[in-house]
């Protein structure tokens, strides 16, 4: 037995308990400099889309087979906005979003070199805009805090529990709301975003 546990965790790399039955994603938050300043680009989904259609969020998608995050993230962005994998320089990945509705978000952050010829994908993007960096730093966005809890299934094994008054605990779940002219930046976009924002502020 001791020597198995040995073998069996020697190359062991830890990472997420569950993450095999999670879809895995990857996404840019992508930085364009203009009238020489830094802005963010943000993408608004095609309204054909069947999933979030007409909501704002950063280029990405599904990781293919065999596919690292941080080729998923380019190749992405260059299907979504039309441009080449030279005309992306990755910065930095971003902190992991695991979300309890049972996927992972790999995040980076990275310059696109040149917008000035983007074919955009219709069939993903109904249009891009940008919002200046300076601004969403000294945005405090409007945030609100629900709360996550397990509906357990009808066939529960209550049973099984040593205290019949348990007390099954929940979570606190922040939903922030970045306001730019009339776009309304949030859910997921705006977590990853105010994550980005705070490690960014944090360490400069």
């Amino acid at each position: 037995m001791k020597e198995n546990l040995y073998k069996a965790f020697k190359n062991f790399t830890p990472y997420i308990n569950g993450a095999e039955n999670m879809k895995k994603y990857s996404i840019l938050i992508p930085l364009v400099e203009k009238d020489n300043k830094t802005h963010i680009l943000f993408e608004v989904r095609a309204k054909t889309l069947r999933a979030q259609p007409g909501e704002i969020c950063f280029p990405g998608g599904g990781i293919e087979n065999n596919e690292s995050t941080y080729d998923a993230a380019i190749r992405e962005t260059c299907e979504e906005l039309g441009i080449n994998n030279n005309d992306i320089e990755i910065i930095s990945p971003l902190d992991l979003f695991v979300s309890p509705f049972n996927f992972i978000i790999n995040p980076y952050v990275g310059w696109l070199k040149n917008i000035e010829d983007l074919h955009i994908n219709k069939d993903e993007v109904d249009h891009i805009f940008l919002v200046p960096v300076d601004f969403l730093l000294k945005y405090a966005p409007l945030e609100y805090i629900n709360t996550i809890g397990i509906n357990r299934c009808a066939d529960f094994p209550f049973d099984l529990i040593q205290d019949p008054n348990y007390k099954f605990k929940t979570s606190p779940y922040p939903t922030q709301f970045y306001i730019y002219n009339d776009y309304v930046i949030w859910g997921l976009t705006a977590k990853i975003l105010n994550n980005f924002l705070t490690t960014f502020k944090d360490n400069k």
